[in-house]
């Protein structure tokens, strides 16, 4: 692509919306759909669209992240691609953590080299979505703007918590309001008829606001230019502050988008996957979703009733039912146990017959699903021990429920990362 575009993804938030599941790592490295993880999105995105020059900016339980992205991506040294992970240091500047995107960026910019005529293609780490990013640069490049954001159109009944913006026939920004609360600012930001029908999915009767998508494209010397004063967040401070001082435009994008930053949004988009025609496509071979390559065996199924469902590799069902779930890589489910609505994730490890009998002979669980459970509207995280006899969902349960290792948030029903419920346990 001409001219240079580096890409920077933001990895280093801490979650905290989806606690458990980043208890022990960042958002960008919770599993997704049985064998990814969220950082595959943006990245396999990146080199779909020819962008194969990636920092993933990280912070927070950074551990594992590193890990599959350094087993995951690997470049010829011919094609200048690289995926570099950059986490917050110490330095002659500052001790500081990341304060916030913008200042996540700031702290990074001797680190990425960027020439005068190079782009910044600034990404978040946690969104599920397949856009060609080509055709963001395209059009930034063609309008001649110094600043391009990504925009979804929303109803106005599902804005909460989004930056919104206006923008003319031209695609001029031209107001901008971070997480509006005001029902008359929402309002007036609402899309015109023009706009609507660029977007042939949008239903008429409906109103409609733009919604930014965290996805900017930057000239060289305005990101430079905007990041030398104290700002921390680019949604808060840099872009609202640009306004009307740089040409902004907006980029209007009218395909499946699902920011994942609470437990429900997490737990609906995976299950999604499930369905006849699910709204994200991992199967689409002219667009692939990148991730580890593991060298598992296939799935095992015996004597198993699957509805609906997505299957891993390595993965084994012994004699058990299965109903609109997504079954992770490694993951075991014994006999007589009925899964509905269920995210299993399953285990970094295979455990071998000796050490099931280990566990077996100390009345602890083995990892994965014992024996006649029932299991409903749940998250069951990597390395989990559930034993037999267990009855779990989030029925009836407050929305901050706790019970040693099982959690109830946002209506779904989470058991942690290496957790163990006890054989008997009904919650």
């Amino acid at each position: 692509m001409n001219p240079n575009v580096l890409c920077v993804i933001m990895g280093g938030g801490r979650g905290t919306r989806l606690n458990p599941l980043t208890k022990l790592r960042c958002k960008p490295a919770v599993p997704l759909a049985g064998k990814f993880r969220l950082v595959d999105i943006p990245i396999s995105n990146c080199l779909n669209s020819g962008i194969n020059k990636i920092f993933v900016l990280t912070q927070f339980n950074t551990a594992s992240l590193h890990r599959h992205i350094q087993e995951s991506y690997k470049f010829d040294p011919f094609g200048g691609g690289f995926v570099d992970i950059l986490s917050a240091e110490q330095t002659e500047r500052g001790d500081a953590w990341y304060q916030g995107t913008a200042d996540a960026v700031r702290q990074n910019l001797h680190h990425f080299g960027a020439r005068d005529n190079d782009l910044f293609l600034i990404v978040s780490g946690d969104q599920l979505y397949r856009m060609d990013l080509a055709e963001v640069i395209q059009q930034h490049l063609k309008t001649k703007a110094d600043v391009t954001i990504a925009a979804k159109a929303l109803p106005l009944s599902a804005i909460d918590g989004l930056g919104l913006m206006r923008v003319d026939d031209e695609l001029n920004i031209r107001e901008f309001a971070e997480k509006p609360k005001d029902p008359k600012v929402v309002q007036s930001l609402a899309i015109s008829d023009a706009l609507k029908e660029r977007m042939p999915s949008l239903d008429g009767e409906k109103q409609y606001a733009l919604a930014n998508m965290g996805i900017y494209v930057f000239n060289r010397r305005t990101l430079f230019e905007a990041l030398e004063g104290d700002t921390t967040d680019f949604g808060k401070e840099v872009i609202p502050g640009m306004l009307g001082k740089v040409k902004m435009c907006g980029f209007i994008f009218d395909g499946y988008w699902e920011d994942i930053g609470t437990v429900r949004s997490f737990f609906d988009a995976n299950l999604a996957l499930t369905d006849p025609n699910p709204p994200f496509d991992f199967y689409d071979a002219r667009r692939p979703i990148y991730t580890h390559a593991r060298y598992l065996p296939a799935a095992r199924v015996r004597d198993s009733k699957v509805e609906s469902a997505i299957v891993a590799d390595g993965a084994t069902l012994n004699g058990c039912t299965v109903k609109r779930s997504v079954i992770g890589v490694r993951a075991r489910v014994d006999s007589g146990t009925e899964l509905e609505n269920v995210v299993l994730m399953g285990a970094d490890y295979f455990e071998t017959e000796e050490s099931r009998k280990d566990c077996t002979s100390r009345k602890r669980p083995c990892v994965g699903v014992g024996k006649n459970c029932k299991i409903r509207n749940a998250i069951i995280d990597k390395n989990a021990r559930i034993g037999d006899n267990v009855e779990l969902s989030p029925e009836g349960k407050p929305d901050l429920f706790q019970q040693g290792d099982v959690y109830v948030r946002d209506g779904v029903l989470l058991v942690a990362k290496d957790g163990v419920v006890p054989s008997g346990t009904k919650i």
